[in-house]
């Protein structure tokens, strides 16, 4: 189906899960500005959502005819099938219609949770993607960038890094427009880059030296250790550097072309228009 075969539904109640998030900040956004009413659930949000307090869902999900799912910290860590589980189930029970799942890419956990939504019984659409270029601009990238030196366990594998704004796009038309359900789209950018070229892109758009080492996954968890990161966040970050970033997803996939019928926004693009607001 062509972006210009899918129609406009019916204004229903949207629950934005992670709805302060990268991804969910921006459909949120998209949605009120099209006048659907939105649900944003964080837990800084009234009523607050707490992943990991179930006694916090029910309240937000009554009333709700469709749920965008953002589970944190990632689909990979342990117990996330059995989250999801849950709040299939939940949704279920409040007759929620519609499940939008933001998946990972080369995560067998995730493809699980994925498998979880597909056999609700409920109308889906699963984003499987890429990793993210605001990881360079909104995540734990930003503060090595602006130091003027990246380290990172990453050398010369590739990887179809994924705007956030085209996430959120195919999010909203998954949600406003017909012809979405029962669609996977795995979301990737148009050209494939290793993070040392990612990097050099960023430095090109600033017009400033930033300096690129790849240290040993050892070497990267001391370093965030040191930190004081968390060390359920130095297990995933060390999972998806490790296993996740070993080739798998070093191909280029059609997602957004299907679901919006434009090309994937180019990562050349992202980091000029970041370097223009002065990001980095």
């Amino acid at each position: 189906m062509k972006a210009n075969e899918h129609t406009q539904q019916t204004l229903q109640t949207v629950l934005v899960l992670g709805g302060t998030g990268k991804t969910g900040r921006r459909i949120a956004q998209q949605l009120t500005a099209k006048g659907w009413p939105v649900r944003i659930a964080s837990r800084s949000a009234s009523p607050s959502f707490d992943w990991n307090d179930q006694a916090t869902w029910a309240t937000n999900m009554q009333g709700v005819d469709a749920v965008y799912i953002s589970y944190q910290p990632d689909l990979a860590v342990p117990g996330a099938t059995d989250t999801i589980r849950a709040l299939v189930s939940l949704a279920k029970e409040n007759g929620v219609s519609k499940l939008v799942l933001l998946s990972g890419r080369g995560e067998k956990e995730a493809q699980e949770c994925e498998d979880i939504i597909k056999a609700a019984g409920l109308r889906w659409t699963i984003l499987r993607c890429a990793w993210f270029n605001q990881n360079f601009s909104e995540g734990y990238l930003l503060d090595p960038l602006l130091a003027g030196h990246v380290a990172l366990p990453a050398g010369d594998v590739k990887e179809p890094f994924v705007d956030v704004e085209d996430i959120a796009d195919v999010a909203v038309a998954a949600l406003t427009e017909t012809g979405h359900d029962s669609q996977l789209y795995e979301l990737t950018g148009p050209r494939l880059l290793s993070f040392p070229e990612a990097v050099a892109e960023i430095s090109r758009a600033t017009g400033k030296p930033i300096a690129y080492q790849q240290v040993s996954p050892a070497e990267y968890k001391d370093m965030l250790s040191t930190f004081g990161i968390p060390d359920d966040y130095i297990w995933l970050v060390n999972y998806l550097f490790s296993e996740v970033l070993d080739g798998r997803n070093a191909h280029l996939s059609d997602g957004v072309q299907r679901a919006l019928g434009r090309p994937a926004r180019e990562f050349s693009l992202y980091a000029a228009e970041e370097a223009g607001k002065g990001t980095w």
